[in-house]
């Protein structure tokens, strides 16, 4: 089922997507085939600082996501920044459905949800929908 609204929550091991309507919600999580490798930089060194495996897990968080309409990337750490650049750079039509990329440490699934509310209410009477 696709719902109008989603909200990923992401870090390096794992994303939990959750696509939802006022009376209805779609859990799917995405484990990191790869485990946590933490990848460090020299000074002066070249590179992204992101492995193959994570280009593979963000691809996989995309599909997830599915044909959501509004998107709230959120996260704890380094991870939901670097998975909005992948988008930016790999899935352009995802990446102009993004409202937000918000810290967020590791909420339950229900505080997950009460958060996206929060927020997509802001969001949508922003932009005139509600």
């Amino acid at each position: 089922m696709s719902h109008v609204h989603a909200v990923v929550w992401l870090d390096h091991r794992e994303a939990k997507v959750v696509d939802f309507s006022v009376d209805d919600k779609h859990v799917v999580t995405v484990h990191h085939a790869g485990g946590h490798r933490q990848v460090h930089h020299r000074a002066g060194a070249s590179g992204s600082g992101h492995t193959n495996d994570d280009t593979h897990f963000f691809d996989e968080v995309v599909t997830a996501l599915g044909d959501a309409q509004e998107v709230l990337v959120t996260g704890p750490g380094t991870a939901k920044t670097a998975f909005r650049e992948h988008v930016a750079k790999r899935h352009a039509a995802l990446a102009k459905r993004i409202v937000g990329v918000e810290t967020l440490d590791h909420p339950t699934e229900g505080e997950l949800l009460a958060h996206a509310r929060k927020v997509f209410k802001r969001v949508d009477a922003m932009l005139g929908d509600r």
